[in-house]
């Protein structure tokens, strides 16, 4: 196992204000390619940040200890007679302030290969040394919901203090790990306040964009860190692509009864949870169904990815 401080190299050293585990205020949100990324939302989410703010790295992990190039090979471009680049994988730690002026820190790129344990001490460490008061991360999830109806948002931490009253959607599931859900697990154990949020991405629109799912995460971050994120780009791409699913759905009979029968399904589970409360264990009466299907997705995608990294070796 390697040691915390062989994974990373800081670029830019903490400021003495929050050097040594002191809490500075500081936020850290985390964004990580790949797996439960439905809809891109998440790495939309991240794109949009560091396309709008200003930002720095001022941390790298080092990338090749814990990538499986072969598994995953790098999207390169060949033009003619020559390449012209790689699209080299990364995890980097960078310093983005908003539109109000506040600092907060991005954890972007791709999701290890190898090294998890070794991967996430390092990580609670930096988090440790910048004096990280919340640690939040984002992604998404397919969901049995038709494009026309507002998206849901799964929240979790184990504080319930962070999360205030809610109503799961689900009881308990066994799904595919992650490394998100490892980062919120050690930082738990290591009383550090973390959680996260997944947005409910209409199933049918899971393998592609959808802005609409990444506006609905920036939301939930700008309220509960009260950073100021902006979002007008964001809003507008979800406006226009939700107006051409539409007229996509609308020119085909058979989209417009499904999209129908889901509309219907959705405002029958949220008239419930309207009246229903969630049991002592937080589960739902209404929620077995839903539960299984996004277990068996996910069981399924981690499957596809094994498959796809087996046929590499031949």
């Amino acid at each position: 196992m390697y040691p915390a401080r062989d994974l990373y190299t800081m670029v830019v050293p903490p400021a003495h204000e929050y050097q040594d585990g002191v809490r500075s205020g500081i936020v850290l949100v985390h964004g990580l390619t790949g797996f439960m990324d439905a809809g891109a939302a998440s790495r939309l989410a991240v794109k949009h940040i560091l396309e709008t703010m200003k930002n720095r790295p001022v941390a790298y992990f080092h990338i090749d200890a814990f990538y499986d190039y072969r598994g995953r090979r790098p999207r390169t471009i060949f033009d003619s007679d020559h390449y012209e680049s790689m699209d080299l994988p990364h995890l980097t730690l960078s310093e983005v302030t908003d539109e109000a002026g506040q600092t907060f820190l991005l954890l972007h790129g791709v999701e290890p290969d190898l090294g998890w344990q070794s991967v996430v001490r390092s990580i609670v460490e930096v988090i440790r040394q910048y004096g990280v008061r919340l640690t939040v991360g984002i992604h998404a999830i397919p969901w049995p919901a038709p494009h026309t109806r507002p998206i849901e948002i799964t929240t979790h931490s184990s504080d319930p203090e962070l999360i205030g009253l809610h109503q799961p959607w689900v009881g308990q599931v066994e799904i595919p790990g992650s490394m998100a859900g490892l980062i919120e697990i050690n930082l738990s154990q290591a009383k550090m306040p973390a959680m996260g949020y997944a947005a409910h991405v209409p199933h049918y629109l899971a393998g592609g964009e959808y802005p609409k799912a990444t506006l609905a995460l920036l939301d939930q971050v700008a309220l509960s860190t009260g950073l100021a994120l902006p979002r007008d780009a964001i809003r507008e791409a979800a406006i226009a692509m939700d107006a051409d699913i539409d007229k996509q759905v609308q020119s085909v009979e058979e989209n417009r009864e499904v999209v129908a029968a889901l509309e219907q399904q959705h405002d029958s589970i949220m008239m419930s949870r309207r009246e229903l409360t969630s049991t002592a264990d937080g589960s739902l009466v209404s929620g077995d169904e839903i539960a299984a299907s996004i277990e068996k997705y996910l069981a399924d995608l981690d499957r596809e990815g094994r498959e796809e990294k087996g046929s590499e070796d031949f």
